[in-house]
């Protein structure tokens, strides 16, 4: 009897002693000899015990057996394949937890509405995501959308403007297939039976088109069927639609990046440049969001023909030509302060100035 109690006593010490070397291997943060920054990726089909061999070869954890340990106990959560960012020393459990919640490294990027492929290029190379160069090439896989836009060039107006998550593996080719998968997931939405009629008969290419210069046009939403539909009735008699995006998406082209349009530019050589050609340009100036979509396939119907901004961030609308030029005072007397002069008629909102 003695000799059983002694074997237990030693059992019980033994037990305690592996506790209490578990708990100091687990429970103090690690990060060895390596630098603060560490990445570390967990391929597909990686056993726990391989992650735990992972870990401790780039210094992440203190003892592999003791991460092996505390990952078995917790048999029933799955560790999570992926790319993983330690910034700062972690313990074990906290450096499994992470794992096993799948908080992979990603970079968040926000791709607002309106932009051009140009502007999101620049964006995505700034934030290390994707060259400017490699999206632009990218760009250009029109092959992405030939069901829905046979003569489209490259991807401009099918790119999705919304928040998107990156991996530092996520190549340019993949970015460019999100964007025109959201633009796709959302088009469905939009017009669930995949109707093919659209107003005055435009093709889904053309309506695009449309939308993006309702787009840049407005920033309100509330406003974009009614400069939709502006344009619709320009387009119906015949009449230019002197949209000024589209001079500057013209000059882009050139390479001349401008926020402000200037006299001159209004006589730019190009296709794109609604002043001198009539009708709508060769493709989209922009990604339009859900919004400008909308508008341009459902938009107000209404007899105005003419918009200029007024001092709200929207736009004054005008009938008549003689209307639209007292709409136009009104407006560079509100840039002057001048509030007596531009007195209000009912606020309406924008089209071509």
């Amino acid at each position: 009897m003695r000799r059983l109690g002694l074997i237990a006593l030693l059992l019980i010490a033994a037990l305690g002693a592996g506790a209490g070397w578990l708990d100091s291997q687990i429970s103090r943060p690690y990060r060895g000899h390596r630098p603060e920054k560490v990445f570390v990726d967990v391929p597909h089909g990686t056993s726990r015990f391989g992650v735990a061999r992972i870990l401790r070869r780039n210094d992440v954890i203190r003892s592999q057996l003791a991460f092996e340990i505390f990952s078995m106990w917790h048999f029933r959560k799955p560790l999570q394949a992926g790319e993983y960012y330690f910034d700062r020393p972690l313990d074990s459990r906290e450096v499994f937890w992470q794992i096993a919640g799948g908080r992979i490294f990603v970079r968040t990027v926000t791709i607002p509405e309106g932009w051009n492929m140009y502007e999101m290029a620049a964006e995505l190379d700034r934030q290390g995501v994707c060259t400017r160069d490699g999206f632009l090439e990218a760009a250009k896989n029109a092959s992405l959308i030939s069901d829905l836009a046979p003569n489209a060039s490259n991807l401009e107006g099918f790119l999705f403007p919304s928040t998107y998550q990156f991996t530092r593996h996520t190549t340019c080719e993949l970015i460019v297939k999100r964007m025109v998968q959201n633009f796709r997931a959302e088009l469905e939405s939009l017009d669930p039976s995949g109707a093919t009629s659209f107003p005055q008969g435009l093709s889904l290419y053309q309506v695009v088109t449309l939308a993006s210069l309702v787009e840049r046009e407005t920033p309100k939403s509330e406003e974009r069927p009614m400069v939709a539909g502006v344009f619709y009735n320009r387009l119906h008699r015949g009449q230019p639609l002197q949209c000024d995006p589209t001079v500057q998406y013209a000059l882009e082209l050139e390479g001349r990046h401008t926020k402000n349009v200037r006299p001159a530019d209004l006589h730019v050589d190009s296709l794109y440049n609604t002043y001198e050609h009539p009708g709508l340009p060769p493709g989209p100036i922009a990604n339009p969001g859900e919004a400008s979509l909308r508008a341009a396939i459902a938009p107000a119907q209404t007899e105005y023909l003419f918009f200029v901004a007024n001092d709200q961030g929207g736009h004054f609308f005008a009938k008549t030509l003689a209307e639209h030029n007292r709409n136009v005072a009104r407006y560079r007397h509100l840039l002057a302060g001048d509030t007596v002069t531009a007195e209000p008629s009912k606020t309406k909102r924008r089209g071509p100035s």
